[in-house]
């Protein structure tokens, strides 16, 4: 059911891989201070992933999904509103701290649901709904803003209304119950105070190269867009089928890989394989970019964030405790939220100023440094948890 809900507000996702066009072409503003105003966006998600995070362990993750649900409707419906671009990023942050919220908490809600040995798959499931509804959302987002981009905004905010209330008539009573059950436990087990991940040193190297990741991936929703329309002269419609596209393929796909992982791979060699996956789908662009390059760099992307993205917080889940994982979740997510903040801004700037191709080539040599990166830091993690739990033991 949290997969139910993650469709039915990620089928509204059309606003976010379109912010960057809405502000150039209807907005008229320079495409390096789109990439300032789209930094906001990351600056909101990392308040929010640590926010929300923190206020997870604090009341639960039910309360916090519900709230950002609701409240993000009525933000989406002023983002036109505004037209200046102090105007425009104020929105954008405040929307984004809102929206950010989210994610730790949906995280915890995973794990508290799902069996421990079906976590990674858990969290497939839930972005196979992501991606599902991103398939809808672009597509349908690029013949909207096509027509108009208020359309745009206003059917991101149904969707955010429609998806929480689904989620409160389907957690409300399941919430209570499992109020009641961890009250009896804790009437019986006092609870052991856990660490701070912010104290966590190898999480926090793991988090760095999360955040690296990140930002040679979320190219995905600023830079990538930008380039299609600028340098590829794709229509807007087009734009959103190729990012629709690229949802439906990882809906497709997501669930045989990860089983596949799981099966022949470790945890490390998977991180490794999608992150250089990931690195080479933009280094491609670097050389050429007709249609059929776009096509298969894209297919080349989601297999790379199949094996990179779940598996990511898969292994944050592992390292967390029992009582503290929402802060966990919140950490792991402000490294995805940087990445908001830097991406648009360099990504931007990089092309402007030595042009795209530089841009996309120097995004695949990163992403070779991250991928060796975690082919060593994973195993140092895991082998670190196992001692702990059996001194414990």
């Amino acid at each position: 059911m949290l997969a139910l809900v993650m469709l039915i507000n990620r089928s509204g996702s059309m606003v976010l891989p379109f912010l960057g066009v809405y502000m150039t072409n209807h907005l008229h503003f320079s495409i390096e201070n789109t990439g300032i105003v789209l930094s906001f966006f990351g600056i909101g998600s990392v308040i929010g992933s640590w926010l929300g995070g923190f206020i997870t362990d604090k009341i639960g993750e039910y309360k916090v999904q519900y709230f950002s649900l609701l409240l993000s409707a009525p933000l989406f419906c002023l983002i036109p509103v505004f037209k200046t671009e102090a105007g425009v990023a104020a929105i954008i942050l405040l929307q984004s701290i809102v929206s950010d919220a989210f994610r730790p908490a949906n995280s915890v809600a995973i794990t508290k649901y799902a069996k421990p040995e079906n976590i990674t798959r858990a969290f497939s499931l839930n972005r196979m709904a992501v991606n599902l509804g991103f398939s809808i959302g672009p597509a349908l987002g690029g013949i909207l803003s096509a027509i108009s981009y208020e359309f745009l905004f206003l059917s991101n905010a149904v969707a955010a209304l429609l998806a929480g209330t689904v989620y409160i008539i389907f957690f409300r009573k399941r919430n209570t119950l499992a109020k009641i059950k961890a009250k009896k436990i804790k009437e019986v087990i006092e609870i052991k105070k856990e660490n701070s991940p912010y104290r966590d040193h190898k999480f926090l190297i793991y988090c760095f190269f999360c955040m690296l990741f990140s930002i040679c991936f979320f190219q995905l929703f600023s830079t990538l867009t930008i380039f299609y329309k600028d340098t590829a002269h794709l229509s807007q419609q087009n734009i959103g089928y190729i990012l629709g596209y690229s949802g439906f393929l990882v809906v497709l796909l997501e669930m045989g890989l990860v089983q596949v992982a799981e099966k022949y791979l470790s945890l490390a060699t998977t991180l490794f394989l999608g992150t250089l996956i990931c690195g080479l789908s933009y280094a491609m662009l670097g050389f050429d970019y007709h249609i059929l390059t776009l096509i298969i760099s894209m297919s080349f992307l989601c297999v790379g964030e199949i094996w990179a993205l779940p598996f990511m917080s898969t292994i944050t889940a592992l390292r967390a405790g029992k009582n503290n994982k929402g802060a966990y979740m919140g950490l792991n997510g402000i490294s995805f939220s940087i990445a908001f903040i830097v991406t648009p801004y360099v990504g931007t700037l990089i092309a402007e100023k030595f042009g795209f191709t530089v841009l996309w080539i120097g995004t695949g040599i990163l992403a070779v440094g991250i991928a060796a990166a975690f082919y060593f830091i994973v195993p140092w993690m895991i082998r670190e948890k196992e001692n702990s739990t059996e001194i414990m033991h």
